[in-house]
């Protein structure tokens, strides 16, 4: 019995492993900033937001920092994914790490965050628009 619960557990991680697998192939585009969104559960508003990548955003009392964000490219089935680290950062109190892992756009159940007022979500990655112009000599 204790067997067959060890190959069980390894079905349901396998498919994760190799979708993350996928997700880090060199075919993937690299992103720029992570497009997320978040409820909050006491006012039900859902707002929009980008975290460039390795810098902190805050919505609400959470304090988001994305690591990495990969899309797949327009040929392969829609995918979008990033590299969370959530963190609770509140005046009367410590900082409280919440979630540190991947998110997938297309399940945002498998790893989603706990937090009694917070949702957040990976819904795209967005590559740098700001990329520099190359000038023309005159």
């Amino acid at each position: 019995m204790l067997h067959r619960l060890k190959i069980s557990h390894r079905m349901r991680i396998l498919p994760l492993l190799s979708l993350a697998a996928c997700l880090l192939t060199p075919a993937a585009a690299q992103a720029a900033s992570a497009v997320l969104q978040g409820l909050d559960k006491i006012t039900a508003r859902i707002s929009t937001f980008e975290a460039p990548l390795g810098e902190a955003v805050r919505f609400g009392s959470l304090q988001i920092v994305a690591r990495a964000c990969d899309k797949k490219p327009p040929e392969e089935p829609p995918e979008s994914a990033a590299f969370l680290e959530i963190v609770d950062v509140r005046p009367d109190s410590p900082e409280v790490a919440l979630f540190t892992g991947w998110m997938f756009a297309s399940s945002p159940a498998v790893s989603a965050l706990e937090h009694p007022v917070y949702d957040v979500w990976v819904v795209d990655c967005k590559k740098d628009s700001s990329s520099a112009a190359e000038t023309i000599p005159e």
